[in-house]
């Protein structure tokens, strides 16, 4: 799969509004409905997210990478990436009570009162992901349009309830609905800035894309494992477990589907 030369930039536009504005309409309806009703089903929506990721990591991005350098540069490269993640969060943490605070995993207790400063921390740190996700978007897009499309569908997928989560929290900690979704959409438009600087800094360096496809699965993998299934955990019961983890191998499947795609 291929696009006209001219194309190609709209395409890569087009992909970094879809990452960043796609997530936001969604999870804008959190402002108008019932706090029990989401807190019901975002367990199956971060369950499809949980599979989404984990197989764009493995059965996309990896490979695609294993292409263009050798099992041991890329593994070595995933493993840093990794750790990359790893280090600033076990940082939060220690110095925000374990995340109590701070919220990195959008766990919010309903009734639970929230002062402003955890509200502007949540933009802070929701802006930094959303950039790289931007990257990962636009480090795909190099490699061709289809790998492209498949990494915006998986950004998708664990954004939409990422942001429902942040709606919550800037709710919570004092924010109006407007300014709730004023911030949290500018929040969301550095997914676009994230796109618009990978591939037009990676579309001139070919030899670190491997490099930088390694670590965008890095981040995959690391916030499926490391953030999503403990909080999927953290919610299972007996009755929506296999509802949970056929969810789970749902995404999976979708993204396998769509990487067998010709590209």
């Amino acid at each position: 799969m291929s696009l006209p030369a001219e194309s190609t930039w709209l395409f890569v536009v087009l992909m970094g509004l879809l990452g960043s504005i796609g997530a936001l309409l969604p999870a804008c309806l959190v402002l108008f409905i019932p706090d029990g009703w989401r807190h019901q089903w975002l367990p199956y929506l971060l369950s499809f997210a949980t599979g989404t990721m984990l197989a764009t990591a493995i059965i996309g991005l990896i490979p695609e990478a294993l292409e263009l350098a050798s099992v041991h540069a890329v593994g070595v490269a995933v493993l840093a990436g990794l750790v990359l993640f790893f280090v600033p969060e076990w940082s939060l943490v220690w110095r925000h009570a374990h995340g109590e605070d701070f919220v990195h995993h959008h766990q919010h207790r309903p009734g639970q009162s929230l002062g402003k400063k955890t509200g502007m921390l949540v933009l802070v740190g929701d802006t930094v992901h959303n950039c790289a996700d931007g990257i990962v978007i636009g480090a795909a897009c190099v490699v061709s349009p289809a790998l492209g499309f498949v990494a915006t569908l998986a950004v998708l997928a664990h954004e939409v309830p990422q942001e429902l989560s942040d709606f919550t929290i800037l709710l919570s900690s004092g924010f109006t609905r407007w300014d709730a979704f004023m911030w949290n959409t500018l929040s969301g438009l550095s997914t676009l800035v994230g796109v618009v600087v990978a591939y037009g800094g990676l579309s001139y360096a070919e030899p670190i894309l491997p490099y930088a496809l390694s670590v965008a699965a890095a981040s995959f993998l690391y916030i499926g494992l490391a953030d999503l299934v403990p909080g999927l955990h953290g919610r299972i019961g007996a009755a929506s477990g296999g509802w949970q983890f056929f969810l789970m191998i749902g995404g999976m499947i979708t993204i396998g589907a769509l990487t067998i795609l010709p590209h």
